[in-house]
């Protein structure tokens, strides 16, 4: 009875504030990440219903430790990207351990399927009460799902979505709007029937953030009739080698491409290999708030960067599940993040 009474009031306060009920729990608990203006709405309702919060008691009374697992690619040399959901779900970690909760990190390789599998493997041997995973590698992500399924275990995925699973929630960018965006950026360079390429560095070409990012790129063109020749290439070996490779390649067989689109955050690749052969009369867009990508955003060489706040995705995505299993409090199904773009005259204002 006791646990009824603290989520309605929860909620009840969240409803009257209009902010979400992981806001209140903020507020309640003295966490930071509010606004003072929400802070005294959201006290003074508490003081209206006479409200107190007792879930820090009911926990501790309890003993029972709820064990979370988080699943992601591990910062590789090649990428530093995974580095800022981290700290999101190091933030989000520090804030509701002292509710029992421990969290277990599973890190696999981003170029590797069977690492993924492999840290899987570990996981589901585990007491794991709710997972939250990026579903990088699709088919093995579905078995993965189906198998927490089968033990009654709540997703969280962050970064890319896998459609038709009953997960918990997705937070994550709209990866169709955000493909159209890249495309719209993309034009203020460009003169007409131009020529543009789509690269996607990649092991897992068929990723779904991939499709859904170029299926948005091209809907653009065709949305506002402009003519425009779109060539794709996909480089699943990763290496600069292999990227550099390719990459002469292409531009060989189509000398008057205008512009490249890059589908993740390896743009800084394709900004190195541009910057070699001296081609800065090409347009260059990709994503994510690198270091790398920031250096050749400052030296003109990316023109905009795409990002979607990868820090809060991760801190919102342990914070889901805490709000499921300890709260007791329904979570939002789908939570888009914005879509940030970065010049190199606003980027040293940007928090990712």
């Amino acid at each position: 009875m006791k646990k009824d009474t603290t989520y309605y009031g929860v909620k009840e306060i969240a409803r009257r504030a209009n902010v979400s009920i992981a806001t209140v729990d903020r507020v309640i608990h003295n966490r930071t990440g509010v606004s003072e203006k929400t802070k005294r709405k959201i006290n003074e309702i508490i003081k209206e219903l006479d409200y107190q919060p007792n879930i820090l008691a009911s926990r501790l009374a309890s003993r029972k430790i709820i064990t979370l697992a988080v699943i992601i690619p591990r910062v590789s040399d090649e990428t530093d990207f995974w580095e800022a959901p981290l700290r999101g779900i190091k933030r989000a970690e520090a804030e509701i351990k002292k509710y029992g909760i421990e969290i277990q990190h599973f890190f696999f390789d981003l170029n590797d399927k069977n690492s993924f599998e492999e840290q899987a493997r570990k996981l589901l041997k585990e007491d794991i009460q709710g997972v939250l995973l990026s579903p990088s590698f699709i088919e093995e992500s579905k078995e993965f799902v189906q198998a927490c399924h089968e033990k009654k275990i709540p997703l969280a995925f962050i970064d890319s979505d896998l459609p038709g699973q009953d997960n918990l929630c997705y937070i994550g960018p709209h990866l169709y709007q955000s493909g159209y965006v890249g495309a719209k950026l993309l034009t203020y360079r460009l003169k007409e029937n131009h020529k543009v390429l789509v690269v996607n560095i990649s092991k897992e070409i068929d990723n779904y953030n991939y499709l859904q990012i170029e299926k948005g790129f091209r809907a653009y063109f065709s949305d506002h009739d402009q003519p425009c020749e779109i060539v794709r290439i996909d480089i699943p070996d990763t290496d600069n080698l292999s990227v550099t490779n390719a990459l002469t390649r292409i531009l060989h067989e189509h000398e008057d491409l205008e512009a490249i689109f890059v589908t993740n955050s390896r743009v800084f690749a394709v900004a190195s290999f541009l910057k070699k052969s001296k081609r800065t009369d090409i347009s260059l867009i990709g994503y994510d708030f690198l270091k790398e990508n920031i250096n050749y955003l400052n030296e003109g060489l990316i023109d905009f960067l795409i990002c979607h706040k990868p820090e809060e995705q991760g801190y919102r995505g342990l914070m889901a599940l805490y709000q499921k299993l300890v709260l007791g409090a329904p979570v939002e199904k789908v939570h888009f993040m914005p879509i940030d773009i970065i010049t190199k005259e606003n980027h040293a204002f940007y928090q990712n």
